[in-house]
């Protein structure tokens, strides 16, 4: 079954540039392995070392966050689209 995950531009060198990848997984922590196998490098920097989402990362399932669903157990199901959102910070004084 494979979900389409959009990639954000900071990412994408390595992904070859796609802003878009096709992956599998029954979760989202499946799904991330197998980027992993495919871009490697992309985990590293979405997840911290014990496998948990990085705090200034989102991942939304169908425009929903999954930080309010099961974070990384959230189920995915075919037709699912996954977006990787990495939080900006910063302003004026």
């Amino acid at each position: 079954m494979a979900i389409k995950v959009r990639i954000p531009t900071p990412l994408r060198k390595l992904t070859g540039g796609k802003d878009e990848v096709s992956a599998e997984g029954k979760n989202i922590k499946d799904l991330i392995d197998d980027i992993e196998r495919h871009y490697p490098g992309l985990k590293e920097r979405i997840c911290e070392g014990d496998g948990k989402l990085r705090r200034f990362v989102n991942v939304y399932v169908n425009d929903e966050d999954i930080r309010f669903k099961n974070n990384m157990d959230t189920e995915l199901k075919a037709g699912d689209e996954i977006s990787i959102i990495p939080a900006i910070a910063g302003g004026v004084n």
